[in-house]
C-alpha cells in the first residue's frame, strides 16, 4: 500500500474508534478532564498571576511569539492557557487546539511505546546487543557489542547528529538533482514539503551513513538522536505493519489523540497549526504544516527523532498513561513493570540522568536554583518527559500527579533565538504549579 494511502486510513480508524469510546471516556474517572485548582488544592489567583507574568516577560523579550500551557494534576486539567500569537504580526492568536511540531518529544511520543510494547511481548531485550534489531551493526566492530540498553540510555558513545541535508544540497545553495525534485515522479515519491519530493532510496543513504558513523571508545552520557532514524523501520520489520499505523492503532486512536501524527498538510485537521522557521535554506519560505527538522524531512516526515505534530490535549493524554504506569481509561496500555523500567535512571554511576529513551531531571536537581535546574527544581526524581528543539516540552510527575505540557514555537522567525533557554521559561512556569502545591 501506498504510504499516501495510510493518512486516510489512520484518520478513518481514528475516528472509528473515538466514536465507540466516547460515551465510556466522559463518564470515567480515570480519564483526564477540565476542573478548577481548588478541586485539587490549588490557588488558582497565584497559578494564574505567576504564570500570566511569566509568559507576558517571554513574549516582550521575543522567546516565543506565542505558546500554551497544559497542566493536569489528579487526572484533572486545572490550567489550559494559549498566550501570544502564532506569529510576531499579532494576526493568528494561538488556539487552544492548536497543533504543534513537537520536534523531539517524538522520540517519547512516536517509537518509544511502539518499542515497549514489543519490550512487553518478548521482542526487545535490553541487554541484547542493539544488533539484534538492526542486523547491520553485527559486522561493525565498533557497534556489535552495543546493548539496546546502552543505546536507549545515550550511553552508547554514539554521534550525537549527522546532517543528511549536506547530502543533498550543492555548495552554491541549490539541490542535487538526483535526490531532490519538485514534482512526483518515478523513484521520487517522498514528500519533504510542498513542492519538494526525495528520491525514495535516500533513505538508504541514510542508513549507510549511520552504520559507518563512529563510536567513541569513553562511555558516558553523551545524547544521540542517530538511531531515531532507525526505528520507524525497526518497529515496522518486528510488527510486520506501518510503523505510523502501528502506533495510531495501537495508542493514538484508542487514546482519543486523534490529532498526534506525522505529516499534518495530509490530514486534513480542523485545528489549525502553528509555524515553525523561515527557512532560507531549504524550503526557502516559511515552514508550517510540515516537519522542521530537515532529517525527518528527508525521511518523509515520518520518523523516529522528528516529525509528530500535536494538540496539547492530546499529548497531555499520552502523558498522564505513562503517568500512570501504562493505564488511561480502563484499558492497559503498557506493562507496568516496562514503563518503571524505561522512566528509571540507569547509568547514575556514570553522571547520566536519563532513562531509557525518556529524558529525567538532573541528578542533583532539587539542590539546583531556578536558573540552572533541568527541569523545575521541585520536579521529583521519579518524574521524567522530554523537551522539542521547536520550542516544545512534556513531563509528567507521578509523585506530584502532575502533568505538564508546554508548547511554543520559540524557533520562528530562526532557530537562533535563545531566549527560552536564557531565561528557562519552562522550568519557570513548570515550578509554579509545585509552588502551588506548597501553598
Amino acid at each position: 500500500m501506498k504510504r499516501s494511502n495510510y493518512g486516510a486510513i489512520i484518520i478513518l480508524l481514528s475516528i472509528f474508534i473515538n466514536i465507540h469510546l466516547l460515551a465510556a471516556q466522559t463518564t470515567n474517572l480515570e480519564t483526564l478532564r477540565y476542573d478548577h485548582p481548588s478541586a485539587v488544592g490549588m490557588d488558582s489567583l497565584f497559578i494564574h498571576s505567576k504564570v500570566d507574568s511569566i509568559m507576558t516577560f517571554a513574549i516582550k523579550e521575543e522567546a516565543f511569539p506565542g505558546a500554551q500551557v497544559l497542566v493536569a494534576k489528579n487526572n484533572k486539567i486545572i490550567f489550559h492557557k494559549a498566550y501570544g500569537f502564532h506569529t510576531y504580526d499579532s494576526l493568528q492568536p494561538v488556539g487552544l487546539t492548536d497543533i504543534y511540531d513537537l520536534a523531539s518529544v517524538t522520540k517519547i511520543m512516536g517509537p518509544l511505546p511502539a518499542l515497549m510494547k514489543l519490550h512487553d511481548e518478548g521482542k526487545l531485550d535490553l541487554d541484547a546487543p542493539f544488533s539484534t534489531l538492526w542486523p547491520k551493526w553485527s559486522k561493525r566492530k565498533d557497534k556489535k557489542s552495543l546493548t539496546i540498553r546502552e543505546v536507549f540510555a545515550h550511553q552508547a558513545g554514539l554521534v550525537p547528529y549527522i546532517i543528511f541535508l549536506q547530502e543533498v544540497m550543492k555548495r552554491n545553495g541549490s539541490v542535487k538533482n538526483r535526490f531532490v525534485r519538485h514534482e512526483p515522479g518515478r523513484k521520487f515519491n517522498t514528500r519533504a514539503y510542498d513542492n519538494i519530493y526525495i528520491k525514495d532510496r535516500f533513505k538508504n543513504k541514510i542508513y549507510r551513513h549511520i552504520n559507518r558513523s563512529k563510536v567513541s571508545e569513553i562511555k558516558k552520557y553523551k545524547y544521540s538522536g542517530l538511531t531515531f532514524l532507525l526505528y520507524p523501520e525497526i518497529i515496522s520489520r518486528l510488527t510486520n505493519t506501518d510503523y505510523e499505523a502501528y502506533v495510531t492503532q495501537n495508542f493514538y486512536a484508542p487514546l482519543g489523540a486523534t490529532t498526534l501524527g506525522f505529516n499534518p498538510k495530509t490530514k486534513n485537521y480542523q485545528n489549525k497549526i502553528v509555524p515553525t522557521e523561515i527557512d532560507t535554506l531549504f524550503r526557502h519560505q516559511l515552514t508550517k504544516d510540515w516537519v522542521h527538522d530537515e532529517n525527518a524531512a528527508l525521511m518523509g516526515g515520518v520518523s523516529g527523532n522528528a516529525g509528530l505534530f500535536a494538540s496539547a490535549t492530546d499529548l497531555a493524554k499520552m502523558m498522564q498513561m505513562y503517568m500512570n504506569y501504562g493505564t488511561y481509561g480502563g484499558k492497559r496500555y503498557l506493562s507496568e513493570a516496562t514503563v518503571k523500567e524505561f522512566t528509571k535512571v540507569q547509568y547514575p554511576e556514570n553522571d547520566n540522568r536519563r532513562g531509557l529513551i525518556f529524558d529525567k531531571p538532573d541528578l542533583n536537581n532539587h539542590e539546583l536554583t531556578l536558573a540552572d535546574s533541568y527541569p523545575a527544581p521541585s520536579a521529583s526524581a521519579d518524574s521524567f518527559g522530554h523537551s522539542g528543539f521547536t520550542g516544545t516540552f512534556v513531563w509528567a510527575d507521578p509523585k506530584a500527579q502532575l502533568v505538564y505540557i508546554f508548547l511554543s514555537n520559540r524557533v520562528y522567525p530562526s532557530r537562533t533565538h535563545g531566549n527560552i533557554y536564557k531565561y528557562n521559561i519552562r522550568s519557570a512556569v513548570q515550578q509554579v504549579f509545585y509552588d502551588a502545591m506548597m501553598d
